[in-house]
Order: structure tokens, then sequence, then C-alpha cells
């Protein structure tokens, strides 16, 4: 699968710019349409409110959403045309996760940015839009981290392997990234030999399937059974110079995750570089 058609989700966060920039070196890569997306959400004010503060402050309060919508498309345009790719600007009214889940069913790749609780710039409800995004849009979602800078991203890749469905399915999401990747590595974390599909040498066989793409990967894998997976990816992650992490998301029920804990979430909540993610 060719990478061509990514849409990007622009909102007013401090974060904002760094996803545009990560999003347009793709498209420019990639030689991908670039479509930024912003979701005007005006405040729901019942009727006997309206009645009492009157129709000029509602203005006032959508005037506001409609300037700062021109904001992020004067940010998203600067972004492109430093980059050279062809674009598209959409600013639609309504839901974020319903306007987004629509939108990204017609592209290759949906770009967000984590969120962070502190930036009054994020759309309400952004601390559970990317977990229900994951789940909702049946495309691949890259995950940029409101903190950092990410000049180069792809270079290096890791994908977290455990050779199930999730995993297998990010990998192959993910092959055109890995193509262009100079260094690519499959971690098996805590892994079962002749369990779930690991063989004698976990990692080897996505290994194989993989350099038949012309990927050149290496197959690793740790035991260590006093810290968890989330936290032994991030750690490999800084060793390794990684700048990008693949992996599958919600391998167990969302609301299991939510109330126990799991990969995907952790990664969600503490990730340090763009991280891809397919369901």
């Amino acid at each position: 699968m060719a990478l061509k058609d990514i849409l990007i989700h622009v909102d007013n966060s401090k974060n904002c710019a760094q996803r545009l920039s990560v999003a347009a070196r793709f498209a420019a890569e990639h030689g991908a349409h670039l479509t930024g997306l912003y979701v005007m959400t005006y405040p729901e004010v019942p009727q006997f409110i309206q009645v009492q503060i009157g129709q000029d402050v509602i203005e006032v309060q959508r005037k506001a959403v409609r300037a700062a919508a021109a904001d992020a498309e004067e940010a998203f345009r600067k972004a492109v045309d430093a980059a050279g790719v062809k674009s598209e600007w959409r600013s639609v009214e309504g839901d974020a996760f319903d306007a987004i889940t629509t939108h990204s069913r017609y592209t290759d790749l949906v770009v967000l940015g984590q969120f962070d609780e502190d930036d009054d710039g994020m759309v309400v409800g952004a601390g559970e839009l990317a977990d229900r995004l994951v789940l909702s849009t049946g495309r691949p979602i890259l995950m940029v981290p409101y903190a950092g800078k990410f000049d180069k991203v792809g270079r290096h890749i890791m994908i977290a392997w455990d050779a199930g469905r999730l995993a297998a399915r990010a990998v192959n999401d993910a092959m055109p990234l890995l193509e262009k990747a100079k260094k690519v590595e499959v971690l098996a974390v805590n892994p079962k030999n002749g369990d779930g599909g690991h063989g004698d040498m976990p990692g080897a066989d996505i290994c194989l399937h993989l350099a038949r793409h012309g990927v050149n990967a290496q197959a690793q894998h740790i035991v260590a059974s006093d810290m968890d997976p989330g936290n032994m990816l991030l750690s490999r992650i800084s060793d390794e110079g990684v700048d990008m992490l693949v992996m599958g998301a919600y391998g167990h029920r969302r609301l299991r995750e939510l109330v126990l804990g799991g990969v995907t979430r952790h990664i969600l909540r503490h990730m340090t570089v763009p991280v891809l993610l397919s369901h």
C-alpha cells in the first residue's frame, strides 16, 4: 500500500505546530496529499440560558470559534507551503469524534496529537478522543507527543511485536514507512516460545516477511518480570535512539484496559516519540 492520502486533525493546541511539521514531511516524502481538518464546536447553551445572556454574547462566542479556526488554517497553510505538498483545508462544524471518524475513512493515515491536560487549546473531550478514534476509524493513526521536537521521524523504527493479529495489522499498515526507514527493530517483550505465534526465535518470522518487502529488520526480545511491557518499550526506545514506534492497539477489551491499565493506554499517556497505532 502506498501512502498517498494523509489526514491531520488541526486544533489550537501548543503542540499543533510540531504535529503539522511531522505530517507535512511525511506527505512530502511519500508524495501524498495532506488534508487539514478543523472541527468547530460551539458551546451548547440551553434555550433558557440564551434568553438570559442574549444573542450578542452568543455571537461573540461564535466569532471566537471562527477566529480560532482561521488561526488554525493559517498555521496549516504555512506548514504545507514550507513543505511544498499538495493540500486541502476542511473546516467543519460538529462533534470532533464524529467528524474525524467520518473524514478519516477516506485516507491512508490519520495524524493526531497526544492529549495534554494543561493545554486549553485542545478540543473538548480530547482526553478520550485518541482512544476512541483508534477503535473507530479503521485506519492507522500516527500519534505525535505534545512534548519534544521531532525533526526526524521514521528513520529508526521499532515494532512492538507479540505475534498477534493487531501487531500484524500494524506492521502491514506501517509498511510504506518501514520501507523508507534506515533501521527497523522488531522487539518482543517477555515472549513465550511456541505460544501465540512466536517460534524458536521471537520476531524472526516477521523479519523474514519484512525482508521480502526490502526492509532489513533485526529481531530482538527482552525478558524482565520486574517491569511492565509499556515501560520496557519506552526504556528501549530511549536507549536505542528510536524515533518512531509501531504497535497494535488495545489487544484486550478497552474497558479492561481502562480499569486495569494496559500497554496501549500507558503508551498513549507517556509516549516520547510518535507512535503508529492500528486496531
